[in-house]
């Protein structure tokens, strides 16, 4: 009999955001002038106080083993988070810290999903949402959410989603990849819904201390007892504290999700890095400021780079209220022709900006909306309008 690999895995796709960035880190190692716009982790370097809390883990020998799901002292932080930033409380029993945003989603849909299970997923979506979903037996079901909406979808179309086999909803507020924020009269919407067909919804919430605008972030688990129920809320030290390297992701959920979730890592990879643990009780209960000044810098480049686009021929996007991306409808430039090659589609578009401008954009085939473009804000102001200049002169010539 001949040996076969595992059809499961073989059915994975690979990140398209990590392979570009990936092409554009090899052009550049070549001495070749890249702007790369694919970055999904913060320009800045973690800040020192939080370095200082690692290093001072690691004279004091804070090397073992810890809890498979967390210390106590940081859940204690994590709960004090919720408690005092999104309003919720979740205790200690019910939080769970894992290693990085991308493995507390795994733990999630691990203890929540069998086999054939379906999960409604909102386009535009991150595109490890359906892959996750898939590795964990479940079935990936997707619902659109419209550019005259600001890319977010409505209480009645989740409601027309559901079926006998849906067991969770995505939620992603504020959004990767459109930056976009779901109000609290939507979010209440939305909570009837999940509350009425009684399913899971997984609130995403990962960048929820990048809001521009005066617009304040809102949990959905806050709202009231019977969502709360329902809710698994996940976040991360990642996007805030410029700590994407340090894997420290975190959820919280209703006591029997968690205790599942705790099996399932405990096995998988028992406890989060030790060290980075105690960098992440810095990060939560140290200062903000540098938070604060972080996302100042990210608004400036995010108007800059909004209105920048959109002075543009053939290309468009939405004023982003959260996370720091740019999503750029680019439906008209596809079908026009570049030095005699048509551009049929995002990926021959992303082709000839890296080949011809030296220029690496995200294709949002993979996120659900096959006509955008994703840009990010996390790089430097000057990278900014460097590539921004490349992209409109390539405009320009076919235009």
């Amino acid at each position: 009999m001949a040996l076969t690999l595992s059809k499961k895995a073989l059915a994975v796709k690979p990140s398209s955001t990590l392979a570009i960035t990936a092409k554009a880190k090899e052009l550049k190692s070549k001495g070749i002038d890249v702007v790369g716009f694919g970055a999904g982790e913060p320009d800045f370097n973690t800040p020192d106080n939080i370095c200082e809390a690692a290093i001072k883990a690691i004279h004091d020998g804070f090397t073992k083993y810890t809890p498979a799901s967390g210390t106590l002292e940081l859940k204690q932080a994590v709960s004090d988070k919720f408690k005092n930033f999104n309003g919720v409380n979740y205790s200690t029993k019910q939080i769970v810290i894992s290693n990085g945003g991308k493995h507390a989603l795994t733990n999630i849909f691990s203890a929540i999903c069998n086999p054939g299970d379906e999960v409604i997923i909102p386009a535009p979506y991150w595109l490890s949402y359906p892959e996750i979903v898939r590795l964990a037996d479940g079935v990936p079901v997707y619902i659109k959410g419209e550019k005259e909406n600001s890319y977010k979808v409505t209480a009645e179309q989740i409601a027309k989603a559901c079926t006998d086999k849906t067991k969770a909803f995505i939620l992603n507020s504020p959004s990767n990849p459109s930056g976009m924020l779901y109000t609290k009269d939507e979010l209440e919407e939305i909570a009837k819904v999940i509350v009425e067909k009684d399913i899971y919804i997984v609130s995403d919430e990962i960048y929820e201390n990048l809001l521009y605008d005066n617009n304040e972030m809102i949990s959905i688990a806050s709202l009231n007892d019977e969502i709360y129920k329902r809710t698994i809320t996940c976040s991360g030290v990642a996007k805030s504290y410029a700590m994407t390297g340090w894997r420290i992701g975190y959820t919280g959920a209703p006591v029997e999700i968690t205790k599942l979730m705790d099996s399932v890592q405990s096995h998988q990879t028992s406890n989060p890095n030790s060290i980075a643990q105690k960098a992440a009780v810095e990060a939560l209960s140290g200062s903000q400021e540098f938070v604060s000044k972080m996302k100042e810098e990210f608004d400036k480049r995010r108007i800059y780079m909004y209105e920048r686009v959109n002075s543009m021929n053939l290309v468009s996007a939405l004023r982003p209220q959260g996370a720091f991306y740019l999503f750029v409808d680019v439906n008209e430039i596809i079908g026009k022709t570049y030095k005699d090659r048509i551009i049929a589609d995002v990926d021959v578009l992303a082709e000839i900006l890296i080949e011809e401008y030296n220029v690496a954009v995200v294709t949002c085939t993979d996120f659900g909306f096959p006509d955008h473009i994703r840009l990010s804000y996390a790089i430097s102001i000057e990278n900014i309008k460097k590539g921004l200049d490349r992209i409109e002169t390539f405009i320009n010539e076919i235009a």
